[in-house]
């Protein structure tokens, strides 16, 4: 029988005791070690955490500016609108609550493409639209089911909206959701709480100003993230309003002649280089990319073989043709290779010393004499090619670039296109070619590589009417502040297009006049009984017509036909409007693209026609 040892067992009682107290204790002074650092020592930070659960900060979007045209007829507005938009953070099953919202509110796939790419650029704790442009019954069957879904609400917002949609947008652009590009170009802190930006346009150019200043509103919130109360307000600062040069009215008038041709219309003051109608045919309705495009109408769009997206008038490129021969004349004057009397014979064609390739005249049996007077009036191109190979490609491209042509004019809008106003040096470095003297002859008639967009012409045919001072164009006139109506000017630019001899000016201004004036001009049909006009047609290539071929438009099919330009100022002694219209596969400029300018003209300058009231019937 085995005695038990109660002194060991004592002992291992003890050490037990010890450690079990010793753990104890440590257990015990971690808790109130963890007490004091969070009673004491962090007490401040979770007071704060703790305020931050029960108070938000929440960003007050401006008021986007408004655009004006001239006479203050509206063209951008914001309309009101709601939407239906849910906060992540608030709502526990996300993907349930969004297919439990479709059996409530109509949301197609477009929506929730939309509101998953939405959700990956927003914080967690920022709304995110799923639908919008809610109509008053959506609104309303929402507001019962409204307790079932914690974290969504309906909110109201202003949406941009472009009442005259088609007639207005290459020039004012629209405004579109903020992108992940936008992201990392904007001030975020600005930004807070705005949804849109401006893409293109006016929207685009003048974005600062027409945003405004956001600003912040401190609210309590209770268990279900739901407002209670506001606690501090800073105002937003509204965005400023712009006025533009644009004249509506003009605008439309340009449409309307445009009738279904494509083209572009440029029409400027000479007096400041104001944009007074700027139109793109054909063109899109800008209020569709304001809430996000639906697929299938973007498709429909850049599927459109007419291409509806493209903005001829800022970034079409097209040869001048004719419209380019009083400048090529003026640098004949002014660089003395030619006087105002100076004959060339025109046989019908004309050749290179040593070539016996034949350049054609447009009038096949020839014009005779010219001087730079006819052969302005009548658009000799014999005349042209003899003046243009003795100037030589460099000192052409020199002398016409002095009047914007291969550079931007600096326009207040983006994208604007160089055109093409090439040289020895282009070709060599773009094509590895070398300069033939046969594409000097067709630079000079506005052929071959040179390329100006409708925008350009009408800035360079300005500065003619200005006696060589060029004005930057720009379509804002001013901006006004809505809270305070203070105005901030766009003052013009202009430099001086440096020509000795004034009589150069003279000369060629007449030979314009004479293009609608003389019996021969070509764009006769257009004079004025109310004003003179000074103008120039030209009529572009689309493509080569063989030397032993005849240019037969019936037998073309439209897309291969000629475009058809003119150029013009208006009136001759004292410019009010200076003018550009390309016509795409219009055929000759005399016939189609001025008498479009006149129309423009005569609504410009002309009083509107009084309507003739109806007289009362007398009483029997």
């Amino acid at each position: 029988m085995q005695l038990k040892d109660t002194i060991r067992e004592s002992q291992a009682f003890l050490t037990r005791a010890i450690v079990a107290g010793m753990l104890v204790l440590a257990a015990v002074s971690v808790l109130i070690w963890r007490m004091v650092q969070l009673q004491v020592v962090d007490h401040q930070h979770f007071t704060t955490l703790s305020r931050e659960n029960r108070v938000k900060v929440v960003p007050l979007p401006p008021t986007r500016g408004l655009i004006y045209d001239r006479n203050g007829v509206l063209l951008a507005r914001n309309r009101p609108a709601y939407s239906l938009e849910i906060t992540p953070e608030q709502v526990p099953d996300l993907e349930r609550t969004v297919a439990e919202l479709a059996q409530v509110i109509a949301i197609d796939e477009e929506d929730l493409e939309r509101f998953w790419q939405l959700k990956k650029r927003k914080r967690r704790f920022d709304s995110v639209p799923i639908r919008v442009n809610l109509s008053q019954d959506e609104t309303a069957q929402f507001a019962v089911h409204r307790h079932r879904f914690p974290g969504v609400d309906i909110k109201a917002q202003l949406l941009r909206h472009y009442p005259h949609d088609i007639k207005t947008n290459h020039v004012l652009g629209y405004v579109g959701r903020i992108s992940q590009r936008d992201v990392e170009q904007i001030d975020s802190s600005n930004y807070s709480g705005t949804s849109h930006i401006g893409k293109n346009g006016v929207e685009k150019t003048y974005e600062s100003a027409l945003h405004g200043v956001v600003g912040l509103e401190q609210i309590e919130v209770n268990a279900a993230g739901r407002r209670v109360r506001t606690l501090a307000q800073t105002p937003p600062e509204p965005g400023v309003d712009a006025h533009l040069h644009l004249d509506i009215g003009l605008q439309e008038v340009a449409l309307r002649a445009l009738a279904g041709n494509n083209g572009a219309i440029v029409a400027i003051n000479p007096k400041n280089g104001g944009v007074l109608a700027f139109v793109s045919q054909p063109g899109f309705n800008p209020n569709l990319f304001v809430e996000g495009i639906s697929t299938k109408d973007y498709k429909a769009l850049q599927a459109d073989d007419n291409r509806p997206l493209y903005n001829r008038a800022l970034r079409g490129q097209y040869p001048p043709g004719s419209t380019v021969k009083p400048f090529v004349g003026l640098a004949g004057l002014e660089l003395g290779v030619i006087s105002y009397d100076s004959s060339t014979y025109c046989p019908g064609f004309f050749r290179l010393p040593g070539n016996t390739h034949r350049y054609r005249d447009w009038k096949k049996a020839g014009h005779g004499p010219m001087v730079l007077d006819s052969a302005i009036v009548q658009s000799c191109d014999v005349f042209f090619y003899r003046l243009s190979y003795e100037l030589g490609v460099n000192r052409m491209n020199s002398f016409l670039s002095q009047f914007g042509f291969g550079g931007r004019t600096g326009i207040d809008l983006t994208g604007e296109s160089t055109g093409l106003l090439p040289s020895r040096n282009w070709k060599r470095r773009a094509r590895q070619q070398p300069w033939y003297p046969g594409e000097t002859l067709i630079m000079g008639i506005g052929q071959g590589y040179f390329l100006t967009t409708p925008l350009q012409l009408a800035a360079a045919t300005a500065a003619i009417a200005n006696r060589g001072i060029f004005f930057t164009p720009h379509v804002v006139d001013h901006l006004r502040s809505r809270a305070t109506g203070e105005i901030t000017p766009i003052p013009p630019n202009a430099r001086q297009v440096p020509i000795l001899r004034e009589q150069n000016w003279t000369d060629v201004r007449a030979g314009m006049q004479h293009v609608i004036e003389h019996p021969r001009g070509t764009a006769k049909r257009i004079a004025s009984e109310h004003f003179s006009i000074a103008g120039k047609t030209g009529t572009a290539q689309v493509f080569t017509v063989a030397q032993d071929e005849e240019y037969d438009e019936e037998t073309l099919a439209k897309k291969l036909r000629d475009h058809a330009l003119f150029i013009a100022y208006a009136p001759a002694d004292d410019p009010q409007i200076a003018i550009a219209v390309v016509v795409e596969n219009g055929g000759h400029g005399g016939a189609v693209a001025a008498p479009i300018a006149r129309q423009i003209i005569d609504a410009y300058l002309l009083p509107p026609p009084v309507q003739e009231q109806p007289v009362p019937d007398e009483p029997t």
